[in-house]
């Protein structure tokens, strides 16, 4: 069979009105055209719709049949065309994202609330990994969208990477917080919170000291910097501090004031990288997502250089 979508339309809007005169007139067609569809519809089906008998339609038990099978077809494509509307305006679908544990606390869901506060219906999936773990969620394909500490390029994997200034973080009423830097020398012999011996950070911290000639006490080891913070505003010990924990620490304090931050030098890099898989096409919600996460990045070291001052926006 050869039917059309205008033949089903008209069929279905004759069997509600009754009268080809009144379908004509609500499909804005003549009526000949009217007549010549179902005629061309009948003829394609082979069996009647409708008994023709002094000017009126009378359907037959076959048309009030096809009409639920009309009915479906047209309900199926209205829905069809709902979604395609929502995916035009990135609120349709589901998309999954792995974060690293530094972005997950607070970063990462303010960049998700702004982005879904228009999209009421797209979905989304937000775990916590490690870096390590994520790059290999995003190589295979499993995550959409990867915020992780930046791995070694891979094929599998595209990513765009920033390169951002870890920070010293201090109690508001130490004396080193009357600086606008603070180095190596004026923590020589001062407790340390630092990450794992071998995170690129703790490593960089160590060559510094080193460099300078000055001891490094470490005190406290941590996984992660958030915790840090709190021995910090304890007066336990001092942090060089990645920068996205020192942001989320301002935009959502936990430590009750207690805590100022400085620049560092020499610089402390800690670079991230979002991440999408290399062998596929990113959807047009994970593009838009990626802008979205660009662009808050970017936002977030001009708020930190506003807060500390003279910390550079390209990094």
């Amino acid at each position: 069979m050869n039917i059309s979508l205008r033949q089903i339309v008209t069929f279905r809007e004759v069997m509600r009105s009754g009268s080809i005169s009144q379908a004509a007139r609500t499909l804005t067609r003549t009526q000949p055209a009217v007549s010549s569809a179902i005629s061309s519809l009948e003829d394609e089906l082979r069996f009647g719709l409708f008994v023709r008998e002094h000017g009126k339609l009378t359907p037959t038990p076959e048309a009030h049949f096809f009409l639920e099978e009309c009915e479906q077809i047209l309900a199926r494509l209205e829905r069809t065309e709902r979604t395609v509307s929502e995916i035009r305006s990135l609120e349709a679908g589901k998309m999954r994202i792995a974060c690293h544990p530094a972005a997950s606390g607070h970063f990462m869901p303010r960049v998700l609330t702004e982005f879904l506060a228009d999209k009421q219906t797209l979905e989304v999936a937000l775990i916590m990994r490690s870096s390590a773990v994520i790059e290999d969620l995003i190589a295979s394909q499993q995550y959409d969208l990867g915020f992780s500490e930046t791995p070694e390029r891979r094929a599998s994997i595209d990513q765009t990477d920033f390169d951002l200034e870890c920070v010293c973080v201090l109690r508001a009423d130490d004396p080193l917080a009357a600086k606008s830097e603070v180095t190596p020398m004026d923590l020589d012999g001062l407790p340390m919170a630092l990450l794992f011996e071998k995170h690129a950070t703790a490593i960089q911290t160590a060559t510094a000291f080193s460099e300078a000639g000055c001891s490094l006490n470490k005190r406290v080891e941590l996984r992660t910097f958030l915790p840090g913070l709190q021995f910090v505003a304890a007066g336990m010990c001092y942090i060089i501090c990645d920068m996205i924990t020192a942001y989320s620490n301002i935009m959502q304090p936990q430590t009750e004031g207690l805590l100022v931050m400085r620049r560092f030098r020499p610089r402390i890099s800690s670079s991230v990288s979002i991440l999408s898989p290399g062998y596929a096409t990113r959807s047009l919600t994970t593009q838009a997502l990626f802008a979205h996460l660009e662009s808050s990045i970017v936002a977030m070291r001009m708020a930190m250089e506003t807060e500390i001052g003279g910390i550079s926006a390209t990094g």
